[in-house]
Order: structure tokens, then sequence, then C-alpha cells
């Protein structure tokens, strides 16, 4: 180490220096002395590592005194007030944005979380009974008429339901499963490592683009627990494919004596074909088929929490249900609280596709997008933003979530120009915002997808835009 590099670590300022000054501004009011002096720590830390990690000579000023490095720590403490989990507006298009929380949850939901959190609940009370009781059996019912399921159980998320049901149906046996199925959605998560934690062992059949029927049939011995599809609910193969049908597999399943899973990913109960969207397999068509289990998010085309649902035939979720897994992968009672009231809806699916948001951002005409559109440019045309070019354009959202990969939603656009600040710089300023605006950039503009934003949100783009631009 250079003698420079030594001069200014002899400069740092000297922790019991920080806190006497801090101790007189009273900062043990926002928090535990601990905490301050391990703030004071870090905040002298990182400057002793700039010093000693830099490759440039450094001018003896880049050392605060020991007032500067206690506005830092002042400063970092009362960051720990400050919620990192925070509301954005998502004007990406992108529906069901996983980086973004996924679906929004409906009022009803959220006004269930608070009723059952502010209090103490039958979570597992049986209030006919008067004794303990199920979790699951809030939504079981619910569940089941919408599906025509026999049986239900909720999880954390889908990938947990589907290691649950894959260690309890294939344990130490063999679990079929084409390779054009072997998907990995966002996160790494991929089937073939969730099989093998699951202590199942992967038995592939077909090839990437084509698996018969046959290929399963040939498969089948005295080893296999389990017949497995995988929708492939976040990417399509096209051209020269095939696949064995459910139907074929479930006939195939009860030749032989072994259960079927089909792993819907996405968890559609509507028909989205009534809308002008391509076909999704809904959950209640795939279990008329006979299979004997069904796995699916709950936050994705549902419309609800994050949460993996099981349904199927009683005998086959007893057993599940009696995996020593389910206890460790269970939902809480605010889970069960949001999804109870999504479902709800759709006991009228027309006004489902009204009062979700995700469902509704995803089935709404684009003549009322163009609308909201309009009604927005006319509010920003008021404000008078002198650096601002503003117009509309045509183009596509996109579901998202790993749902419906391949459909193009028609949507509009409000494109915002800035005449003294280029678009990636505005995307920062939009993106650091008390509420963040979350925007795409394209051609040194910003363009806010309507589809994905409501009315209830122009106040935080036009004073974002304020702030950011004054």
């Amino acid at each position: 180490m250079d003698e420079l590099k030594k001069d200014l670590l002899k400069k740092l300022p000297k922790i019991d220096e920080v806190l006497l000054i801090l101790e007189k501004q009273n900062i043990y009011d926002l928090a535990p002395r601990e905490i301050v002096k391990e703030t004071c720590r870090k905040v002298v830390q990182d400057l002793r590592d700039k010093i000693v990690n830099s490759k440039k000579k450094l001018p003896a000023e880049v050392i605060p005194d020991a007032k500067a490095a206690a506005q830092e720590v002042e400063k970092s403490v009362k960051g720990l007030y400050r919620y990192s989990l925070r509301r954005v507006v998502n004007a990406t298009g992108v529906i069901l944005h996983t980086n973004l929380g996924r679906a929004p949850l409906c009022p009803e939901a959220l006004e269930r979380i608070v009723e059952v959190g502010k209090s103490y609940s039958n979570l597992e009370f049986d209030l006919g009974k008067g004794e303990r009781g199920q979790r699951y059996d809030h939504v079981n019912s619910l569940l089941c008429a919408l599906t025509g399921a026999e049986d239900a159980l909720i999880v954390n998320n889908n990938a947990a339901a589907v290691l649950l049901v894959l260690n309890t149906l294939a344990q130490k046996k063999e679990a079929i499963v084409s390779r054009g199925e072997l998907i990995e959605i966002g996160g790494e998560f991929r089937i073939p490592e969730i099989m093998q934690k699951s202590a199942t062992k992967l038995r592939e059949v077909g090839t990437t683009n084509r698996t018969r029927l046959s290929d399963y049939e040939k498969a089948v011995n005295d080893k296999t627990g389990l017949i497995m599809k995988v929708h492939t609910s976040n990417y399509r193969i096209v051209g020269f494919t095939e696949e064995a049908d459910i139907e074929s597999l479930v006939a195939l399943g009860k030749k032989r004596g072994i259960p079927v899973m089909d792993d819907l990913g996405s968890g559609c109960l509507i028909d989205l074909d009534l809308y002008g969207l391509q076909h999704e397999p809904t959950v209640r068509e795939t279990l008329a088929t006979g299979c004997d289990v069904v796995t699916f998010s709950g936050d994705k085309l549902l419309g609800g929490p994050q949460a993996g649902v099981i349904i199927g035939k009683k005998e086959v979720l007893g057993k599940i249900k009696k995996n020593p897994l389910n206890r460790a992968l269970r939902i809480d009672k605010f889970t069960l609280a949001a999804l109870e009231a999504t479902l709800m809806h759709y006991l009228n699916p027309v006004a489902a596709a009204k009062k979700l948001r995700a469902l509704k951002s995803l089935t709404e005409p684009v003549a009322d997008v163009k609308k909201r559109a309009e009604k927005l440019i006319a509010k920003l045309q008021k404000e008078n933003f002198e650096s601002l070019k503003i117009s509309l354009r045509e183009d596509f959202s996109a579901a998202g979530g790993g749902s419906l990969p391949t459909q193009q939603i028609p949507t509009v656009l409000v494109v915002i120009k800035n005449k003294k600040m280029p678009a990636t710089r505005m995307e920062e300023k939009l993106r650091k915002l008390e509420v963040p605006i979350i925007a795409r950039v394209d051609k040194d503009e910003i363009l806010l997808d309507l589809r994905t934003v409501t009315e209830d949100e122009f106040a935080f783009i036009i004073e974002g835009l304020k702030q950011i631009t004054t």
C-alpha cells in the first residue's frame, strides 16, 4: 500500500467521535445503540474499502469528517424506516409481470385480508363441530364447484404443488414426461430438478418436438409411479410437432393402473376464446378427461394471490394431504382469505372478467384502452410540459407470467419524448420516484402501455413527470 493511501486511512473518522455527534442529535430515538454503532462501522468500513481498492489517486477531501460521517449514518438509519416493498405503476404492458408481483388483488380480497388479519379467525377450527378443522376446507367447496374436482389442496406456489404431488405419488419411482415438456420457468425452476428434489426418477420419452402415445406405452414398467403431462404455458413449439393428448394418457393410466398428473401452470378458469384470445385449456376441461390430479398457480390467469392449487380425485388428494411435506408447504390465513374472495368472483364468469384486474387487462377491448390513453394525454397536455412531446401509438401487450406466450394483445401506448433528457435517464428517474413508474424504452422514447395502467394511477404519472422535468 502506498503512503498516500496510508495517510488517507489515518484520516478516517473515529467511530466514537461519530457516535458522540449522533448521541447529541438524539439518534437513539430512531434506533437502539447496537444498530447505530453497527451502521457507524459499516459507513467507516465502506470508506476504508474505497481507499484500499481504489486504482487511482484519491484527493484528501474524499474522506468526510466525523460530522459528515454522522450525517451518512443518520441517513442510513432513517432509511430503515422506508418500505422496500412498495406499490409501483406497471406501464410495461406485461399484464402478469412476475417481477412486479403478477396479478393485483381485487378489492374484496384485500378487504378479507384486513378482516382476517386484524383479529382471530377460524383458520383451523370447525365452527359447526366445535373442534379442530382443516385450513384447506375454507376454499375446498369453491374449488370443487368451479372445477368439478372431488377434492382440493392449496400450498404456497405451483412449484411446491408439483413437488408435493411427485413426492407423494412417485417417490423412489419413475415419472414419465415428454422431453418437449421439460420446462424451465422464471427463477430457474426446472421440472427435472424439481423431480430430483422430490426423490422421483425422471423417465424422459419422445423428442423435443414429437412425442407419441407409443413412447409413453413403451416406457411404462413396474417402476412407473406416475404419468405426467406439463402444459407449456410459457412457450410453444411450432412446425413439425406431435404430442399425446391428456385423454390418451388418462386411458393409458387407467389401463396400467398408474395415476396421471397434468401440471397446467397458468390455471385458467374461464374460456378465453370468448374474448378473442388463443385457447388455453381450462382446469374444468382438463379434469373432465379423467385426470387424477391437476396443479396450477393462483396468481397467474386465475388472478389471485400466489398459491399452488392441487385438485383431483379424493383418493389421490387424500394421500397428498398426508405427506409430511404438506405442512412445510402450507399457505397462511392471508393467502386463504384472498384466494377465497377471488374464487367467489368465478361464480359469475362474466363478472369475473370485469372485476379481477388481471383478467380485465387481458380481455378489455382495445377501444377502451385507447379512450383511457386519450384521457391521460388530455391531462398531460393541461400541465404544459414544455420539454415533452406526447403522442399515441398502437402496439401490443403481453400476458406475461408464463401464460399465453404467443398471444399478441392489441394496445395503445402513450409515447413521451423528452427534448432535454435521454429516455434511459428519464426511465431511471421514473423508476426512482416515491411511487415508481415502470415503463418501456424504445428509440429514445418512454412508452406507457395503458392496458396495464388504470385511471386512478394517472395522478402518479402526472406528478412523477412534474418531479423529473423541473
